[in-house]
């Protein structure tokens, strides 16, 4: 797969997770695909942090409006019954408890569950935006991203980089598989049937409890 088939293989796992009625906040990058996979018969709500819930998909080109941008800045759209709404509105939603799942990317993650996704010592730091929010807010956590950058590890024994929340996330899906955070740390729940299971652990940090069932 190249890098663009690999962010959707992702985003179409990650769809799998959404049900009925769930409020869901997709961050930048590649956790916005996710919205073009829902999954049949499911009616989730988008909700971006920058002030309005009930998000569309992206517009056909030449039929953008320029106030209707997500939380990264790209072109949505609005669905009927959709809702705007002032930051402060917004966060309340968001630090009240009222969104089912995130789904955001991360530079690390480790085995505790701590995330890492806002800065790199040294480089320009776009600051930290609603993720700390969204992470303590939200009932589930699910992180959407590359197994590996360069080769290098990204799920850790223990993060390096300056946390965004401790001991938040739920779930790991990558191109590899599905991992769940435990309280005895990651546990592979299900696998890419292109990879083997030494290959999974080798691209990974932390140790991998490997259940029966892995699917």
């Amino acid at each position: 797969m190249d890098r663009n088939q690999m962010k959707q293989f992702i985003a179409k796992r990650v769809a799998q997770e959404l049900k009925d009625g769930d409020v869901v906040n997709l961050g930048i990058g590649l956790p916005t695909a996710v919205a073009n996979y829902v999954p049949e018969g499911i009616e989730v709500l988008f909700q971006s942090e920058n002030g309005f819930i009930g998000l569309g998909p992206a517009p056909e080109e030449g039929k953008e409006d320029k106030d209707i941008v997500n939380a990264g800045g790209q072109y949505v759209t609005i669905l009927p019954g959709g809702a705007f709404f002032d930051s402060a509105t917004s966060f309340g939603i968001i630090r009240g408890g009222h969104v089912d799942i995130t789904v955001l990317g991360a530079l690390q993650v480790d085995e505790e569950g701590n995330l890492a996704n806002w800065m790199i010592p040294g480089k320009m730091v776009p600051g930290m935006g609603g993720a700390m929010d969204l992470v303590v807010g939200a009932k589930k956590v699910i992180i959407a991203m590359e197994h590996t950058v360069k080769g290098n590890h990204k799920i850790l024994k223990k993060c390096n980089l300056p946390l965004t929340a401790v001991k938040v996330v739920d779930m790991i899906i990558t191109e590899m598989g599905v991992m769940e955070v435990t309280e005895g740390g990651l546990v592979l729940k299900e696998i890419n049937p292109e990879y083997t299971v030494e290959q999974v652990q080798e691209a990974t940090e932390a140790q991998l409890t490997i259940p029966e069932d892995l699917k």
